[in-house]
């Protein structure tokens, strides 16, 4: 009996496509109820997280920003007939992996503990999301990754869950968010690249987080557009910090994957970079590059969301200057603005950019078969 693989029965809709082993670097898990965590926490912080319940430092956070219509910020058609969006692995599986030809998809949980007031509560979540990623989505579903979740503003801490999950196979990278306390270049998080560097896992910097900092300047913003439109800002800073500060002249392995941040901006940062530092280096004597080539050597970005200039050549002048080899695929599932790698890619790429973009960057970049 002949057995037809998911790639041959797609051959038809996926079109010249069909065939590539996709990689979905952001695939977002959600738990149905923080009791489903509960087996991964010790009863001190079970009692704690019950009694006091999560605290994240966004003082100013009232209810979701998400418009009604896409509720969580999610399709309408991905929530299950119980829990929310993300939860059911079944009906993930039929949406995203198998809709979608996807041979590997990355985990990224967002929102549960990373960024809480409380350190010790935010290191015991993330030691919990990590165990409950890897029984209710890794082994259950081989074609999936988990990330490392840590509780990023205590260094310490987080080093450490790193190298408790060295060299576990069900996990992809180490997942930081793009708004912390400080900038990411600060020595504070210093020992997440050690550790990072150490197990040779890249960091995944999603947009969001909880610093209790407003993204602009002038305070918290009025509209959801807002919000969306400025993550590339708080990505334009953790980049700027990361290459000035010195980080990858300490840690030249160290690989960054830039998720849901856009990718338009990237060029203008690094000509705007090469032109200061050709007049101030004399204050970073540290960086013995230009910024643009560290620049161009560590960070890899996610395809959804790209930009959509009206000239689709402008789109790819930036794809070159990054570097055809630096860009990742990504559907964002669950989310409202999901990509589908049949639509997402520029028509004008050709068969083998769109094969790299589609799966070899990333396997290249996380190791994977």
């Amino acid at each position: 009996m002949n057995v037809v693989s998911p790639i041959q029965a797609r051959a038809g809709v996926l079109g010249p496509d069909a065939g590539i082993a996709i990689l979905d670097c952001d695939i977002h898990p959600r738990a149905r109820s923080l009791a489903d965590f509960r087996p991964y926490m010790t009863e001190r912080w079970w009692n704690y997280l019950q009694t006091y319940g999560l605290r994240a430092r966004h003082g100013f956070n009232k209810g979701y920003v998400f418009p009604k219509a896409q509720p969580l910020a999610c399709r309408v058609d991905s929530w299950p007939a119980e829990g929310g969006p993300g939860s059911d692995l079944d009906l993930l599986r039929a949406q995203c992996l198998d809709e979608c030809n996807i041979a590997h998809g990355i985990l990224n949980p967002l929102g549960i503990g990373q960024g809480d007031q409380n350190n010790g509560l935010s290191a015991a979540m993330a030691f919990a999301v990590n165990e409950w990623q890897v029984e209710a989505f890794c082994r259950p579903e081989p074609r999936l990754r988990a990330s490392v979740v840590v509780p990023y503003e205590d260094g310490a801490a987080s080093a450490a869950e790193i190298r408790r999950r060295a060299g576990d196979p069900n996990f992809a990278h180490v997942l930081l968010m793009s708004r912390t306390a400080e900038p990411l270049g600060n020595p504070r998080y210093w020992p997440i690249y050690e550790a990072a560097e150490e197990a040779g896992l890249p960091i995944g910097i999603h947009v969001f987080g909880y610093s209790g900092w407003a993204l602009t300047n002038g305070g918290w913003p009025s509209f959801y557009i807002e919000e969306m439109t400025e993550h590339a800002t708080s990505c334009q800073a953790l980049v700027v910090s990361m290459i000035v500060e010195g980080v990858f002249e300490r840690f030249p392995k160290l690989k960054v994957v830039m998720i849901e941040s856009g990718l338009g901006w990237i060029p203008a940062l690094g000509w705007r970079l090469d032109k200061h530092w050709k007049h101030l280096k004399a204050e970073v004597p540290h960086l013995t590059r230009a910024p643009s080539e560290y620049l161009k050597e560590h960070f890899w970005v996610s395809t959804q969301p790209m930009e959509e200039p009206e000239a689709a050549s402008h789109l790819l002048d930036v794809m070159e200057w990054l570097g055809q080899d630096r860009i990742l695929f990504a559907t964002d599932y669950p989310h409202w603005d999901f990509d589908d790698p049949r639509t997402a890619l520029p028509a004008t790429l050709t068969a083998a950019q769109r094969r790299a973009i589609l799966g070899g960057n990333a396997r290249a970049v996380y190791g994977f078969l």
